[in-house]
């Protein structure tokens, strides 16, 4: 019979391997001695009861001490490997992670300087290009204007295009020099530099130079600079292509323009502040005047009521007509200085200055019209004006405008529409005038101009 805890062994069929109770156990019989005289079930139990528990304790001395020389082989392989504990492995490996990361974002920052640095070095020799045919990047009159900002950009762009292609002049590339070909070819390529850079200057100077009124002359002058060129390239056929020429013509008329603009805001601005002080001159003559008509009222007021008083009719009758005339002007007065668009229109010459065909035609608001006159006649110009006509109108304005209307395609200075001059004789005015306000009480046709008669010693009035 075999004896409790001994069980065939699964991997050895011969033999009997003890179970003790949880797990097998190393210890091993053959299945012959495992029979043994039957025992009582009390000698059984204790038996079995201390040799299990002896083996037990036997076994897991064993299993500690297996463990604990594997626990040191582990940790001497550890030591000799270098390896740390766990929690600095994780530290240091957040910390490399980290200077990772770093380091990519440097190697970026690095690239795009890189980056940054090639093209501002493709820019630079753009330039270099550039500059060695004499295409530099100056001030241009026309940049700070809004309306001529784009077109001097694109005419600048297409300039600087003809230059990097080497299409802004030509020459003849057949050329030998000392019966080489090569030197041929450098003598061209050197002359066509020296030439270019010639032909940019002048066109440099000339935009810097132009100013409002001799564009034609900066025009011709470039013009030259190309016959110029022509000439002394014969040889081999150098001349500056026509199409680049006409971009750089183009290029001075921007800044032509924008000197006659800038030359219009400068005349309207002066003609704005004249006036701003037309008006002002205006408004102190009538509060002048408006303070001297109410002394004028007052005293005709205290007249009448001594009149009245003593019982003089006829003087207090013709005392109330002049008061009465007196707040008509007042109320005239008012009239016009509450109503800016009301004046005196004038119509005036001056043929010892300008000849008999032609005409100022304007307005003022002054209290005393003829004033305006005067001034005009001042010693700007060599003789006094002559007045045609002088009337006044409750929209003075309308009129004026209409007869600058009518005789726009006659206007003297067509750059500045507040010079008020026309070619057209005083006849010519009169049809018009009659047109935009309607009857004309006093037209005089035929000038006085007494001063210059007088200074040709012609006192008759047939000039």
């Amino acid at each position: 019979m075999t004896a409790q805890g001994w069980y065939p062994d699964p991997h050895s069929p011969g033999l009997l391997r003890y179970w003790d109770g949880s797990q097998w156990t190393g210890y091993t019989q053959g299945r012959a001695a495992a029979a043994k005289p039957e025992e009582t079930a009390a000698e059984q139990s204790d038996r079995v009861s201390f040799f299990g528990a002896k083996r037990r304790v036997e076994e897991l001395q064993r299993q500690i001490q297996a463990v604990q020389r594997e626990n040191r082989e582990l940790q001497s392989e550890l030591q000799r490997l270098g390896v740390k504990d766990l929690v600095q492995i994780k530290a240091e490996t957040t910390q490399l992670a980290t200077e990772l990361d770093r380091l990519r974002a440097e190697r970026l920052a690095l690239q795009e300087e890189i980056e940054l640095a090639r093209s501002q070095l493709v820019e630079t020799q753009g330039l270099v290009q550039l500059q060695d045919v004499g295409l530099y990047q100056y001030h241009h009159p026309a940049e700070s204007s809004v309306a001529l900002r784009g077109e001097l950009d694109r005419v600048r762009g297409q300039i600087k295009e003809y230059a990097r292609r080497n299409a802004a002049i030509f020459a003849n590339h057949n050329f030998t020099f000392n019966n080489s070909a090569p030197q041929g070819r450098k003598f061209v390529d050197q002359m066509s530099r020296i030439m270019l850079r010639a032909y940019n200057a002048e066109a440099e100077n000339c935009v810097k130079t132009v100013k409002a009124g001799n564009l034609s002359a900066a025009q011709a002058r470039l013009n030259k600079a190309v016959e110029q060129i022509e000439k002394q390239g014969r040889m081999i056929d150098l001349r500056v292509s026509p199409s680049y020429h006409d971009l750089r013509l183009l290029e001075l008329q921007i800044a032509a323009d924008f000197q006659m603009q800038l030359q219009r805001e400068k005349e309207a601005e002066r003609e704005r502040l004249f006036e701003l002080r037309e008006q002002r001159r205006a408004q102190k003559e009538l509060d002048a005047e408006r303070e001297r008509l109410k002394k004028e009222r007052a005293h005709y007021s205290n007249v009448l009521a001594k009149l009245e008083a003593g019982g003089d009719l006829d003087g207090a009758e013709r005392m109330r007509e002049k008061l009465a005339g007196v707040q008509r002007a007042i109320d005239d007065v008012d009239y016009r200085s509450a109503n800016i668009r009301a004046g005196y229109v004038y119509v005036i010459s001056n043929i010892g200055s300008f000849g008999r065909n032609m005409v100022k035609i304007g307005l003022t608001r002054r209290l005393e019209p003829l004033d305006r006159v005067r001034e005009l006649g001042d010693a700007s110009v060599p003789f006094r004006y002559d007045v045609h006509t002088l009337f006044f109108s409750e929209d003075a304005v309308t009129v004026e405008t209409k007869l600058h209307q009518a005789l726009e395609s006659k206007r003297v200075n067509k750059a500045n529409v507040r010079r008020e001059f026309f070619y057209a004789s005083p006849e010519e005015v009169l049809p018009i005038l009659k047109s935009a306000a309607g009857e004309i009480v006093e037209y005089t046709v035929t000038p006085a101009a007494e001063e210059y008669r007088l200074s040709l010693g012609m006192p008759d009035t047939t000039l």
